[in-house]
């Protein structure tokens, strides 16, 4: 961007689309404008980490059994006020937290949506400095308006999120969010403290060159993966491959490269996780709806994730995301293999 483009601002852009949508009343709006808020606050502690006491393990495990950050709370905590403060979110589900929260004055009783969130995605990499980032998903609540927020409106399938994105804290901080129409994405400009739009109308290449897997699990993995990984390690002029190994550990990060540059994400089951380990309301439904947005795909290796219906707050599913052929490639040596087992 030059110094004399015309610069639009997160906030400008969602009041754009808002007003292209008859009858829209900016509920939705207010929200993701809140969302931005607690970014920049998160961006602000992760850009003074090593120059704060906020580094290092905060001595408690969540719900999930991991150790958690510092930076872990922290971002849990003003995620959660900022949408609090909005008055448009009536209750929310954390990874960091066992049950969900709900706010019980007036204005948020009668708020029309909930909101998932993984508020720091990556945890493992904070203290060395690798690329972590925020994942958020927003649903119109089903429990009735100007009563408390129940577990039930949580556990919607993916296919009913209204908006859903994540904000990722590297070498610039972005923000990417869908609401159903394309995918779009925002840098921080830090010189105004404002997220501006630098990446309209994201689309994901048919195919790419890149795969993303923890090979280090390779011993543990479904055979049809296995197969996969050496495939993708082949020489093969007309396919392109051998394909390059890029896993960074954070999720928001290698979605995010494979997002702009094409590839594949994979998170299968394993003997110690047999139903995976990503979680479907936290980081897969999210992920998959910007993934589809942008003309790609996701899929626990044989069903659309968007269409598992949950039935538990925490639950965790195989996760498989990228580029159309890819994934489409990688399903056949699943189907194939697994029919042979």
């Amino acid at each position: 961007m030059t110094e004399h483009q015309t610069v639009q601002t997160l906030n400008q852009f969602i009041i754009h689309r808002q007003t292209q949508h008859e009858g829209a009343r900016g509920e939705l709006s207010r929200l993701l404008h809140h969302v931005g808020i607690a970014a920049k606050i998160v961006n602000r502690a992760v850009n003074k980490a090593g120059l704060m006491d906020i580094l290092g393990n905060y001595g408690d495990k969540n719900v999930q059994g991991e150790d958690q950050q510092k930076l872990d709370v922290f971002a849990d905590i003003h995620f959660i006020d900022a949408l609090k403060a909005s008055g448009e979110c009536a209750a929310i589900a954390s990874e960091e937290n066992e049950n969900i929260i709900t706010f019980d004055d007036e204005m948020s009783k009668n708020a029309k949506y909930v909101f998932c969130m993984d508020p720091l995605d990556g945890s493992s990499n904070i203290d060395v400095n690798v690329s972590i980032g925020t994942i958020f998903s927003i649903y119109k609540r089903i429990s009735p308006r100007g009563e408390e927020a129940t577990i039930e409106d949580f556990l919607q399938e993916g296919t009913k999120q209204v908006a859903a994105g994540y904000i990722i804290y590297g070498s610039s901080t972005m923000l990417v969010y869908t609401t159903g129409n394309g995918v779009n994405g925002f840098t921080l400009d830090p010189s105004i403290g404002e997220f501006c739009l630098s990446h309209p109308n994201i689309k994901t290449p048919e195919k790419g060159k890149i795969y993303s897997i923890n090979e280090g699990n390779y011993i543990n993995f479904p055979t049809g993966v296995k197969k996969y990984i050496k495939y993708c390690q082949e020489k093969d002029v007309d396919t392109g491959r051998p394909y390059t190994s890029r896993y960074i550990g954070s999720l928001v990060a290698d979605f995010h490269r494979n997002l702009l540059k094409g590839g594949i994400f994979i998170y299968p089951e394993t003997n110690k996780n047999p139903t995976g380990k990503l979680r479907l309301l936290y980081e897969c439904n999210p992920i998959a709806f910007i993934a589809e947005q942008a003309g790609a795909q996701a899929t626990d290796g044989h069903n659309r994730i968007l269409e598992i219906k949950p039935t538990e707050l925490h639950q965790r599913v195989p996760f498989y995301t990228g580029s159309n052929k890819m994934i489409k490639r990688a399903e056949e040596f699943l189907d194939f293999f697994e029919s042979e087992e």
